[in-house]
């Protein structure tokens, strides 16, 4: 099963590429934690959200070509990998890997590898604060944690968070 991977085409693979953000989110939602987060991620995927996250995208791949590589197979996309561009470094002073998906008929074949080779390269090409590359992970995301323990991540922080509107201000 050869699959192709290559820069991100705003203009051919941006329905595909939506597709794939869409079966992320609802993974996130579904995968690593109860009803009440996949019901969150669920009803942010509105058309609205679709749009602004694909002006948003295509905003990063003007700016770096390479922030998006998309893994295709007899013209389908399979999988997708979105490092932030050089300007968002700043944000953890450091290279950002945003998003990691593979649909998953293809996950254990070897294509998240090929997706991390494109994004470690395309890091590489960026001017960073520190000389390193940095994700979330759900810690309840066994699979995705080994693979990235595969490729030298390690545990460098906790991510926290909770709503804007909270009854504890």
């Amino acid at each position: 099963m050869h699959v192709e991977t290559r820069p991100y085409d705003p203009d051919s693979d941006r329905t595909a590429l939506w597709t794939l953000k869409r079966a992320f989110e609802r993974g996130l939602g579904s995968a690593t934690g109860g009803d009440e987060k996949e019901r969150v991620y669920e009803e942010k995927l509105t058309d609205a959200y679709r749009e602004r996250y694909l002006e948003w995208v295509d905003r990063c791949v003007a700016e770096q070509p390479t922030t998006v590589t998309v893994a295709e197979r007899e013209g389908d996309l399979v999988g997708y990998i979105f490092v932030l561009p050089e300007t968002l470094s700043m944000i953890w002073d450091a290279a950002v890997v945003n998003e990691l998906f593979v649909v998953e008929e293809f996950r254990g074949t070897g294509v998240a590898d090929d997706l991390m080779d494109a994004a470690l390269e395309a890091a590489r090409e960026q001017d960073l604060p520190l000389e390193r590359i940095v994700l979330d992970v759900d810690r309840e995301n066994d699979r995705a944690r080994a693979f990235y323990q595969r490729y030298g991540f390690e545990h460098w922080g906790e991510m926290v968070a909770r709503p804007l509107e909270s009854a504890t201000e």
